[in-house]
This record gives structure tokens, C-alpha cells and sequence, in this order.
């Protein structure tokens, strides 16, 4: 091999060698908001029982991920089918009322609901016809 062959190649394995240097900066950069915010626990801020007051209508582990599903299926079955009685895993049965279950515990909207829904950057459309306890008509 001749002197500008063996030159050459070392260019192309320098350029090689600064482009995956530039791709592994590039994506580790790029990748910090995931890593950083699964990092945290994804827990969310603490929640705010009202003291004395029973469990859950499910778990927390239940009800953190899957409230809203809970709540959707909850309109859907008490407006369409007039069923307003909801027993969870356990068997106990409970009204199926945001007001009346829900923020019976619950009952300050801004540590609990909405100190939740802004850390998760949400904007639920329950209160476009549901009133907080604290609020009046």
C-alpha cells in the first residue's frame, strides 16, 4: 500500500470515529428528558386524604394509572344505563358519584385534583359540569 492510501484511511477512520461520537452525544442529549423524568419514580405529587375518611373505592396502585378510566366508565354506565352502584375488586359497593364518592375524601380540589393533574400537564373536563366542594353555583 502506498503513503496516500494508508493516509486516506486514517481520514476515513477519523471521520468515522467523530461521527459516532457525534451520534452517541447527539442521543444521549436528546434522550436526557426521558431518562431524567422516569429518574424521579413518576410518582407525582404526595396526595391529600381528608383525615378519618374510609380506603379508596380501589387501591392506590389501582387508582393512580387508572382513575380516569374508572370515571369515563363510570359516566358511561350511570347516564346510559342507570347503574349507579359500583362494587371493586374486593366486593364493597359504592355510589358512583364524583361528588358524592370521589370528593368526599377528597375534598380540597387544588391539593388533590389539581396539584396532580398540573404535574402530569392535563386538563380534565370533569368540572366543565361538576362542582368542587368549595365552589358555589
Amino acid at each position: 500500500m502506498s503513503w496516500k492510501t494508508l493516509s486516506r484511511e486514517k481520514e476515513k477512520m477519523n471521520d468515522l470515529f467523530k461521527i459516532v461520537i457525534g451520534l452517541v452525544l447527539f442521543f444521549g442529549l436528546f434522550s436526557i428528558p426521558f431518562w431524567a423524568g422516569s429518574s424521579s419514580g413518576g410518582n407525582g405529587p404526595e396526595i391529600v386524604v381528608k383525615e378519618g375518611t374510609e380506603a379508596c373505592v380501589e387501591s392506590k396502585e389501582f387508582m393512580r394509572p387508572n382513575h380516569m378510566h374508572l370515571l369515563d366508565q363510570w359516566r358511561d354506565s350511570v347516564v346510559r344505563d342507570n347503574d349507579r352502584v359500583y362494587t371493586n375488586a374486593s366486593g364493597k359497593h359504592f355510589e358512583k358519584s364524583l361528588t358524592k364518592t370521589c370528593l368526599n375524601c377528597h375534598s380540597n380540589k387544588e391539593e388533590f385534583c389539581d396539584r396532580c393533574h398540573d404535574y402530569m400537564g392535563v386538563k380534565p373536563y370533569c368540572w366543565s359540569c361538576h362542582l368542587s366542594s368549595e365552589e358555589q353555583i
